[in-house]
């Protein structure tokens, strides 16, 4: 069984504390109330948008995998809540969350997971796939540490255009081994990139534990070093400190184009995806029933904001209804909407090729006769 390898007791306390230090940092204190429960509700939004996810998906309504971001709220919604106008983010396949707080139209979404028309990506990506280039969300990708480098594009424009703006490049524990992100980070030094690689650690590398899967000497953050680049390892379950932390490297990135690594540590309640059949065997049951019941991310932020005196448990209900009500709208319009048609299956693969410009009309494409 899978040791508890986060949050003591003695931990707990300490966290408590950082939480109250944190909601005195100055971009907390300019949050208003209504951005606070804002808040509140896109994290609500997300995690009642995946229950239905599961449940249909189990039903048989959705092919392909599906992997869930439930118990990960506070990170998204810590960092994308500090973005601009002139920010870009992407991610890998665990976007869910990343899509809607990014402001993707929530039928779009349910859409492209059941495969239909009115999808995001027309039906044809699915549960990984989800882009938003208006909203300026890159992503959404299934390769393991595929999306790093497109991060790095990115910022690389970024700063080439002269654009006082940032890339906030996520991805998972498991991701850091892969070859292609660490020539990611050696170039986001070397270049001086205003980008910001999150690493969401859940502690499982798909159904091997962090200890099992990384060499490191106490957090994975910490590889910055060997690029000479900045670093910080903080608890992801409060807003407060996730909002607190991320502004000081985004900050760096913008005024000083120079690259951050953020390790951020959350815990995932499902398992790597819904196929994953072994999800409570690799990992203690117990040690999910612990972060469900301690440190649940939107239980969180919901007694904080009680606390606050901004919510109360009618209002907070009032809240949950309005949004299970839009995941049921979301949900009805992806069952009545359209299959995508048979003869647009070779259409958005090339743009070239959809264009029509010169480099699509010579050579020859795969799906040539």
């Amino acid at each position: 069984m899978a040791k508890l390898t986060h949050h003591s007791s003695k931990k707990s306390k300490k966290s408590s504390k950082i939480g109250n230090e944190a909601m005195n940092a100055t971009i907390n204190k300019k949050l208003t109330k209504t951005a606070k429960e804002n808040l509140l509700r896109k994290m609500l939004q997300i995690r009642r948008f995946e229950q239905a996810a599961l449940k249909y998906y189990n039903q048989g309504h959705m092919g392909g995998f599906l992997h869930l971001y439930i118990g990960q709220e506070s990170v998204v919604a810590g960092t994308l809540s500090l973005l601009g106008k002139e920010d870009h983010s992407i991610t890998a396949y665990r976007e869910h969350g990343h899509a809607l707080f990014s402001g993707m139209d929530i039928k779009a979404c349910m859409s492209e997971l059941f495969g239909k028309k009115t999808g995001a990506s027309k039906g044809k990506g699915g549960s990984m796939h989800l882009f938003s280039p208006e909203k300026r969300f890159w992503g959404g990708h299934g390769i393991v540490g595929g999306q790093v480098p497109l991060g790095l594009g990115i910022a690389y424009a970024l700063k080439y255009k002269e654009t006082k703006g940032v890339c906030l490049c996520y991805m998972g524990d498991g991701a850091v081994n892969q070859g292609a992100v660490h020539e990611s980070f050696n170039l986001a030094a070397l270049f001086e990139l205003p980008i910001v690689f999150i690493i969401e650690n859940n502690q499982y590398s798909m159904g091997t534990s962090q200890n099992r899967s990384s060499a490191y000497k106490d957090c994975l953050a910490r590889r910055a070093e060997a690029y000479d680049m900045a670093w910080e390892q903080f608890d992801g379950h409060c807003l407060y400190t996730v909002r607190k932390n991320a502004e000081k490297a985004i900050k760096r990135a913008k005024q000083k184009s120079l690259p951050t690594i953020l390790e951020i540590s959350t815990y995932r309640y499902y398992g790597h995806s819904i196929a994953d059949a072994n999800a409570k065997k690799y990992r203690n049951p117990q040690e999910i029933e612990l972060y469900k019941k301690n440190y649940d991310p939107i239980t969180l932020w919901q007694n904080q904001l009680i606390e606050e005196k901004i919510i109360n448990e009618e209002k907070y209900q009032a809240i949950d209804r309005e949004i299970k009500e839009e995941i049921k709208e979301a949900v009805e319009f992806a069952i009545q909407s359209p299959d995508p048609n048979l003869e647009e299956i070779f259409d958005d693969i090339y743009w070239e090729v959809d264009n029509q410009t010169s480099a699509g009309q010579s050579g020859r494409h795969f799906f040539n006769d």
